[in-house]
C-alpha cells in the first residue's frame, strides 16, 4: 500500500512494477537493498555505469526512448551537467511530486549516507534548493571530473520547473538560482578570468529558458 502522503499521486504504469517499501515508497531502480531493508540514501555506484551503458531509466529500470529527462537542481540548469542518469520523463514528473526532498523545500538532505561529498564529482551542494527542474533532452555523455564522473546534458527539448509538488513560480525559481549561485561564483573565482567569463555566458544562456515573470 501507498504511503498516505503520495496515494493521490497518479504513478507510472513504468513505475507500477517496482517494489514499495516498508514505508509505502515505491522504491527506485538505483535505491539498493542493503541489511534486510531498501536503502534509500546509499545508492550503489555501479548502476550508474550501468543505467548509461544500458540506456535503462534510472527511476523505473525500463529502457529509455529517444527522450532522456532528468531532475536537476538549479546549479545543473546553468553548468548542464548532474551526477545522476536519464529517466522517462513520466518517470521524472512522478520524481518532483512524490520524492520528499524535491516536492518539500524545507526538507533537508539525508546526512547518513556513507558516501563522503568528497567521493562525488562537481560542486556539492548540501541545501535543499527550494526548486528544481525537469530537463528533457535527446542526448547526453560521461565527463571526467576530477576523481568522479558527471553526465554534460544536450540542449534541451523542454524544461519544466517544480517546487512544493507542483509548476515553480517565477519567483521560486530565482530565489533557488539565487540561493545557490555564490558557490558557483566562488569556484569559478578560484579558477580564473576565463571560468568567470564561461560563468556569465552559461547564466545569459540558462536565462533564455527560464518561464516568464
Amino acid at each position: 500500500m501507498l504511503n498516505a502522503a503520495i496515494k493521490d499521486i497518479p504513478l507510472p504504469v513504468r513505475m507500477t512494477r517496482r517494489p514499495v517499501s516498508s514505508r509505502g515508497f515505491p522504491v527506485p531502480w538505483f535505491v539498493s537493498f542493503r541489511d534486510g531493508d531498501w536503502d534509500f540514501v546509499n545508492l550503489d555506484p555501479r548502476k550508474i555505469v550501468d543505467a548509461y551503458h544500458q540506456q535503462i531509466c534510472w527511476l523505473c529500470g525500463e529502457k529509455l526512448g529517444q527522450f532522456k529527462s532528468f531532475c536537476i537542481g538549479p546549479m545543473c540548469s546553468i553548468n548542464r551537467a548532474t551526477s545522476e542518469p536519464a529517466q522517462h520523463k513520466e518517470c521524472s514528473e512522478y520524481a518532483v511530486r512524490a520524492c520528499p526532498f524535491l516536492a518539500r523545500p524545507g526538507m533537508r538532505r539525508n546526512d547518513k549516507a556513507t558516501l563522503a561529498p568528497g567521493n562525488i564529482a562537481g560542486i556539492h551542494l548540501d541545501h535543499n534548493p527550494g526548486a528544481c527542474a525537469i530537463w528533457t533532452t535527446k542526448s547526453y555523455k560521461p565527463m571526467q571530473v576530477g576523481d568522479g564522473v558527471l553526465f554534460e546534458l544536450g540542449d534541451p527539448v523542454s524544461v519544466s520547473w517544480w517546487a512544493h509538488g507542483r509548476k515553480a513560480t517565477r519567483a521560486e525559481i530565482d530565489a533557488a538560482i539565487a540561493k545557490g549561485l555564490p558557490k558557483l561564483h566562488q569556484a569559478a573565482a578560484l579558477e580564473g578570468k576565463d571560468a568567470m567569463r564561461d560563468l556569465d555566458r552559461y547564466l545569459a544562456r540558462a536565462e533564455k529558458l527560464l518561464p516568464a515573470e
